[in-house]
């Protein structure tokens, strides 16, 4: 499962208070390994709801998160003496996950999105539990988490608790450097000290959505990015297949306002302008009276990709500035709710899964139409440098279609599913975490998709030759050039070339270098 890369300076510490956390703090944590601290106004607001959570703990009425037992053992009133026991069997017996450890980006995004719901005072937390949560993330201590264990309802159950297990001095984490060891010694080699989790405060710190929801919005930035490279991609077959750009202009698209199609039509106008491939059949002897669809409609197609994107980026938003937990301190008193449902994460979660095969679907088609002679305009077989002999980029189409098919697998939604739970209290499911975990491999999938057209199409401009492509599509073929990524000639081991072509598309190259050209892309 691919990640993809950023260049900012991790430095500057995320503050986190009382307010939401931004996307682009979220991916300096997750990725850049941010440091981070607690504000004032945060601690204030954590001390404020810990008096109330105090005061309801000494009282003699049982308050649910409080003084009673969980799930459907919530009718169980347990005694002062046996609240500290009732934390840490909470937190063990919930730290239940299997399989295989779940990415170290993620981990860290949920910690710090737990860290951010603490911090809005709605928990009843320790203030020193909370700065411990945010030293584990400033030393770079990662609790081992495993892949299966959310429902997505009731929070992130499992993952959250693996998190929590490590404040308490127990379980597995890895260092800074990755190291795999114990998190009472982990805790110990940067002078931090593991607590003594005390009322409320176990629930507080596994009961929310934060997993899926780092998960949601590392996708909406990644996406982002590759659909601008998506059009970059487009704009490059439609020029080697000596498409028109004028289906592209701005006065067709007006007539049908999506903004995301606006964006994507302008960005594949400014890509092909000055491209003497397009020029040469932009005359009056063109027979070409219509391209095909994949062609043709790229702007509808991604265009509607990132007006998806953007629904998902406003649910994402909504959900930052949340704060999730049951039961929650309201003022002087403690209420049960239902807000850690994840039905409007795992929605988005699941449509932007759709979002990425239909993108990649798209991608391969154009692909295609480059190694098939009768639909390729005159450009060789598989775009091989002796047909029959070579292969060329027969292939490399096999490899798309193989992720694509892939990708469809992946769209069936999650959120469709309940499997009841905890004794049939739980008993409707959002399966949120799943609906995240297929999406981060969709991601991952359409990167993969995209390179191997980005890489297929800077082989059929080459062999437009001796016309020249756009200055923009031009400078990404020099970039695929300069980063051992041959052009046309005979067959040679491909799959290295295709995983470089893979690393330019998710570090982003592949768009800077478009854009060092046109400008910023819409």
């Amino acid at each position: 499962m691919g990640t993809m890369q950023t260049t900012a300076a991790p430095a500057r510490a995320v503050e986190v208070g009382v307010g939401p956390v931004s996307f682009d703090d979220l991916v300096r944590v997750a990725r850049d390994d941010a440091p981070v601290t607690l504000g004032d106004d945060a601690l204030s607001a954590i001390d404020r709801a810990r008096d109330v959570v105090d005061a309801l703990a000494a009282a003699e009425t049982p308050t649910y998160g409080v003084s009673t037992g969980f799930g459907a053992l919530a009718t169980r009133h347990i005694p002062t003496e046996m609240r500290a026991q009732l934390q840490r069997s909470l937190v063990r017996s919930h730290a239940a996950g299997s399989g295989p450890e779940v990415e170290r980006e993620v981990v860290r995004s949920l910690m710090l999105l737990r860290l951010s719901t603490l911090a809005t005072g709605h928990t009843g937390v320790r203030r020193e539990t909370a700065q411990l949560l945010a030293g584990l993330l400033t030393h770079g201590i990662t609790p081992v988490v495993r892949e299966y264990g959310s429902l997505g309802c009731s929070g992130d159950l499992a993952p959250l608790s693996h998190c929590a297990l490590a404040l308490m001095g127990e379980g597995e984490v890895r260092d800074a450097a990755g190291t795999l060891l114990p998190a009472a010694d982990a805790l110990a080699a940067v002078g931090l000290a593991p607590v003594e989790l005390a009322a409320k405060e176990g629930l507080a710190l596994i009961n929310g959505t934060d997993g899926m929801l780092g998960m949601l919005v590392m996708a909406i930035t990644d996406l982002r990015m590759l659909l601008r490279t998506a059009d970059v991609a487009a704009a490059m077959s439609v020029e080697g297949q000596l498409g028109t750009d004028r289906v592209f202009a701005a006065e067709l698209h007006a007539i049908r306002p999506h903004p995301g199609q606006a964006l994507s039509a302008a960005n594949l106008t400014a890509l092909m302008a000055d491209s003497a491939i397009v020029a040469s059949h932009r005359t009056g002897d063109c027979n070409r009276v219509q391209d095909a669809y994949s062609l043709r409609c790229s702007p509808q197609v991604h265009g509607a990709a990132r007006d998806t994107v953007e629904h998902a980026a406003s649910v994402a938003g909504r959900e930052l500035a949340s704060a999730i937990d049951n039961p929650v301190v309201l003022g002087d008193r403690v209420e049960s709710n239902g807000n850690f449902h994840g039905a409007p994460v795992a929605y988005v979660l699941d449509f932007l899964a759709i979002v990425a095969a239909d993108v990649a679907s798209i991608s391969e088609r154009r692909t295609d139409r480059f190694l098939d002679r009768a639909r390729s305009h005159d450009l060789p077989p598989f775009l091989a440098s002796d047909p029959g002999v070579d292969s060329g980029l027969m292939i490399a189409q096999y490899t798309q279609a193989a992720i694509v098919s892939e990708l469809k697998r992946l769209a069936v939604p999650a959120s469709v599913d309940s499997i009841p739970s905890s004794a049939m209290q739980e008993d409707h499911v959002s399966m949120g975490w799943n609906a995240a975990r297929k999406l981060r491999r969709a991601v991952d999938g359409l990167s993969r998709v995209v390179a191997v057209e980005v890489l297929t199409a800077a082989r059929a401009l080459d062999l437009r030759a001796p016309l020249t492509p756009s200055p923009a599509t031009g400078a990404v073929v020099a970039l695929l050039r300069s980063s051992g990524i041959e052009g046309p000639g005979p067959d040679r081991h491909l799959s290295p070339e295709i995983e470089a072509a893979v690393g330019l598309v998710q570090s982003g190259a592949v768009l800077a270098a478009a854009e060092d050209v046109t400008g910023p892309l819409g």
